[in-house]
Order: C-alpha cells, then sequence, then structure tokens
C-alpha cells in the first residue's frame, strides 16, 4: 500500500458542496480509479451480452451501435419485471436521511456517493424516459438525457457501492438502494461493461464450481492437507468423507476457506468440530463454493450459480444442508433461494440437529443453516467441552458481516460463540455493529489491489471503530463470519489499526475446542505457541 496516501493523510476528508450542480458534474477515470475490466474472453463462454474488450481509461469503450436502446429496454424490462424497482424509483423524497450512512461517502466526501444522489443516477434517465413530468419539465423534474458520460458516471459510482444495505436500514421508506445498484450493474452488464474481478470468479465458479477454479481433486487434496495441518495440532487424525452418497449433512463454504489464510484456519475448524461431535456429513468437489457473485452480476447468473447447491443435495441424497462462514452466500440464500431455486428437492428435509435435536424453523423453506446458529446451539446445550483459556492471548472484537447481519438478522449467535470460546471479548462502538455495522469497504466484488485507495476510504468507517477498541482495551483481533471479510479486513486493519490480526469465527473455536483423544495442545491452528507453552 506504499503507493496510497497515509492514513493520517486519508483521514482528512471534505465534506463541502461542489458549486456545480450535480449532472453537471463529470467523473475523473483514472489509474486507481475504477478497477480493471472484464475481458471478452471471460465473458463470452458465459452468454453475457455484447462482450468486448475495452479500456475504461480511454475516451471510446466501445459500447455497442444501438447502446441507448439496450438501456431503455432494459430498464423497460425491469420495471416491468421487478415491482420493487418501480417502487424505489417513484418514492425517494429526497429527505437525506441516508446521506451521511454510506461508508464511501464518509471516506471520500464525494456527494454522489451519498446513497440518495447515487440512486439519482438511475433515477433521473429513469424520470426522462419513463414518467409524464420528466419527459415535459426535463431537468426542473429531476430529469437528464442519457449519454456516455452517464453511462460511465454509471460505472464510476455504481462500483464505489458494496451493496451492504446500511443506508436501507436508515430509509423512511425502506427504499433498498443496494437493489438499484444491482439494477444499474445489470444494465452495464448488457452493454457488456463489466469488473475482471467479478467475472473471472464468475467463470471459474460456472467452470469448476467454486470462485477460485480450484479443480475436484486439487480440492480434495487440499483439504487433506488441512487434516494433515490439524493432526500435527491435535494427534487426531481427521479422514472426511467427499461426493459420498447418503450423509445426512452436505456441507458447503466458500471456496476462499479452501485457498488462503486466515479462511484455512476457519475451515481447519469446521473439520475439527464436525470431528468431535460425529456430524455424519460429506463435502462435494462439485458444490465447491458457497458464494455467489452471480449477485454482483445479474438475477439470472446468481440463479444459475446458486443452483448447484441444490443439485448436489439431490444427487448425494442430503437430508440439509450445512453452510459454513460467509457473506453474500447467505444473502443469497435467505432473500432470494427459495422462490429462485426452490422448491428444495423431495429427498430435503427441515433441519433439525442429530447432536441437540434443535428444530431449526427459520430454515424450513431452504433447508439450510447457518454454522454460526449450528454452533451457538451446541454451545447452548453443552455439546462440545471448551478451555477459552487457550485464546487469552487474544483480546477479541466481532465484526459483523454486513449481509449475515442486515441480509439474515444474524446478530447474537456469533457473539454467543465468541463469549464462549474467548475470555478477552469487547464490542466496537454500538452505532457501528449489529444492524448498524459498517463494511469492510469492498464487498460486492472490490476486493482488488488497484483500487486500494478508494478501498481504505470506504474502510475509513469500520477501521476508526477497530482503531478505538484497540486503542481503549489492547484489541489485537477482530473476528468475522464472511470469507470476504476474511481477505479484506487485514489490509483494512493494517492500514487504520496496525496490530491487530483477523480470524474467522471457527478458528478460534477450534483453539478452545477439547477434543476427545487429542495430545496436550501446546499450539493454536496457525501453529503458534500458545500461551505458557512457549517451552513445550
Amino acid at each position: 500500500m506504499s503507493n496510497i496516501p497515509s492514513a493520517e493523510e486519508l483521514i482528512k476528508v471534505s465534506y463541502d458542496m461542489p458549486s456545480e450542480n450535480w449532472m453537471d458534474t463529470k467523473p475523473e477515470i483514472t489509474e486507481g480509479a475504477v478497477a480493471y475490466p472484464a475481458k471478452k474472453a471471460t465473458m463470452e463462454p458465459l452468454g453475457m451480452p455484447n462482450p468486448h474488450d475495452w479500456n475504461p481509461f480511454e475516451e471510446d469503450w466501445h459500447l455497442p451501435e444501438n447502446w441507448e436502446e439496450i438501456i431503455y429496454n432494459g430498464l423497460k424490462e425491469r420495471l416491468e419485471k421487478y415491482r420493487s424497482l418501480k417502487l424505489f424509483m417513484d418514492i425517494c423524497v429526497r429527505c437525506g436521511a441516508c446521506a451521511d450512512k454510506c461508508h464511501y461517502f464518509i471516506g471520500s466526501g464525494d456527494p454522489k456517493n451519498m446513497p440518495v444522489l447515487r440512486a439519482e443516477l438511475l433515477r433521473s434517465v429513469y424520470r426522462k424516459d419513463f414518467t409524464t413530468a420528466g419527459k415535459i419539465l426535463g431537468k426542473l423534474a429531476g430529469a437528464r438525457k442519457l449519454d456516455k458520460d452517464v453511462i460511465k458516471e454509471w460505472f464510476y459510482y455504481f462500483y464505489q457501492c458494496t451493496e451492504c444495505r446500511r443506508c436501507s436500514l436508515y430509509c423512511p421508506y425502506g427504499i433498498d438502494t443496494a437493489e438499484i445498484t444491482m439494477m444499474a450493474r445489470e444494465l452495464l452488464h448488457e452493454l457488456g461493461l463489466g469488473l475482471h474481478w467479478i467475472m473471472d470468479p464468475v467463470s471459474n465458479c460456472n467452470r469448476t464450481g467454486n470462485h477460485l477454479g480450484i479443480t475436484p481433486h486439487a480440492f480434495k487434496e487440499i483439504v487433506e492437507f488441512l487434516c494433515e495441518d490439524i493432526e500435527e495440532v491435535t494427534g487426531i487424525s481427521i479422514n472426511p468423507t467427499f461426493n459420498e452418497p447418503g450423509h445426512e449433512v452436505l456441507f458447503i463454504t466458500p471456496s476462499g476457506d479452501a485457498f488462503a489464510e486466515p479462511g484455512i484456519y476457519t475451515f481447519m475448524g469446521y473439520l475439527m468440530l464436525f470431528e468431535e461431535i460425529g456430524l455424519d456429513y460429506t463435502l462435494s468437489t462439485y458444490a465447491s463454493e458457497g458464494g455467489n457473485f452471480g449477485l454482483f452480476t445479474s438475477s439470472s447468473m446468481m440463479k444459475k450459480l446458486n443452483a448447484k447447491m441444490y443439485a448436489e443435495a439431490e444427487r448425494l441424497g442430503s437430508k440439509w444442508i450445512l453452510g459454513g462462514e460467509c457473506g453474500h452466500m447467505w444473502r443469497v440464500i435467505n432473500q432470494y433461494m427459495s422462490t429462485m431455486n426452490g422448491p428444495a428437492p423431495s429427498c430435503m428435509e427441515t433441519p433439525v440437529s442429530p447432536i441437540t435435536g434443535t428444530v431449526f424453523e427459520n430454515a424450513r423453506e431452504t433447508k439450510m443453516v447457518h454454522i454460526a446458529e449450528f454452533t451457538a446451539d451446541l454451545i447452548k446445550h453443552n455439546k462440545i467441552r471448551l478451555d477459552p483459556s487457550r485464546n487469552d492471548h487474544l483480546n477479541v472484537t466481532f465484526h459483523d458481516s454486513c449481509n449475515p447481519a442486515r441480509g439474515m438478522g444474524l446478530l447474537e449467535e456469533p457473539r454467543e460463540v465468541l463469549k464462549a470460546v474467548c475470555n478477552n471479548y469487547y464490542e466496537m462502538p454500538e452505532n457501528t455493529i449489529r444492524e448498524q455495522t459498517f463494511c469492510c469497504g469492498a464487498g460486492s466484488g472490490l476486493n482488488t489491489d488497484e483500487i486500494m485507495e478508494i478501498r481504505m476510504r470506504g474502510a475509513l468507517p469500520r477501521g476508526n471503530a477497530l482503531r478505538h477498541v484497540q486503542e481503549k482495551h489492547g484489541v489485537n483481533m477482530m473476528s468475522c463470519v464472511c470469507a470476504i471479510d476474511r481477505a479484506t479486513l487485514p489490509p483494512l486493519a493494517d492500514y487504520w489499526a496496525p496490530g491487530v490480526d483477523v480470524s474467522g469465527m471457527h478458528e478460534l473455536v477450534a483453539n478452545a475446542l477439547v477434543m476427545k483423544g487429542e495430545k496436550k495442545r501446546t499450539m493454536d491452528l496457525r501453529q503458534e505457541e500458545l500461551p505458557g507453552m512457549e517451552d513445550e
């Protein structure tokens, strides 16, 4: 991050309003201001419309000849298909309640990063083409004509929205600005304009079943390597099954947990927990991804990529699906899956914990349970032995990942788990957690290094809250239940609160888990000495 301003410089944000009307100002698209574009070679095999190579830093983006017609028809189709979109276009009174709730506005001071004004970028075109007042009164009614500069403005600002939905929490009308962003991105995709960092994972998932392009045999080998590390730490040999029919539970987690630190320690935590409780489960090397970058692409792509989970559950005869720690995976499951990919296969049942007997009524439709709920239930019923002193070297706080928090209401279960496995737990300030949580600054496919300054600006509110508990309580570990967060929060912490590390929740669970038959534990999952074990 040597090429971006220091934190001391970046925090000096001006919130002065520009002298010109917002319709008359255009974004300056330079290196570092936008992420790299998706390539034609990636878009074409996916059947994406109008695939072509283009450069956002050049004047000509090589749009299709009939690009205006494509946008008009695309918006018309979506207004007719989604009643919510038309509602969101019509009911905003521009009260400004959302204005200062967006992390990107707080970090940049750019008025067009106010959720209300970002939505106006699309709403103004809607008024011009689809409302009587806009057709007659034009700019006086907040309407404007679509031109190529507007397309560039959409690309610039709708990829500075992480679809976190914090603004929607404060909207008196309940306008879901994230869905407006989703529609704007769909329209951009109609012109062949997408991001490499989003479309490459989509392509991989379409081809191999996971965002990282891990082939089935490679996925199996990775998990087996993790099991070897577990044996090194605990002395216990774990041998999970793959693609094996007849097991009660199919376990699906984000592929990021199998690929890189710190996610791999979270995956190890899952495996240790399942071994200890004797869970009857299998892993799939084909549905090897719970995440869904289709959410950041189009509704049809989201549906297609999500379908593999039910398909594998049906092929393997699983009764229900246990899902790992992820963010957008669970927004898709909780908000869209039952209507988008449902009903669930006939072999599936309402999930019941085989260990506690708890019926997960909230999963009656989807047949999918979040692992935080599952583990919290185990702890509530005293079904696992824990030694929280193994985490005594850590002062832990919890980052509420946007989608589990605001998208499914998963607020208390992670806290119950963390307080059971850590003796030193501290909350960040009240207006930065639970429903009011701030985004990591790089969700919805923006976790790419070429826009690091923009990411760190968006990360300012979360970084500021983290710095607060670091200075007040000596916090040195931020836990989360999202794979994207486990990738985006380390640079955020390094930049805004140096000295704080990042973990998944089940890494800390596994550190504290007392397993039957384990050897004396002298190391945590990162193979670092536990407190008091330096001489062992």
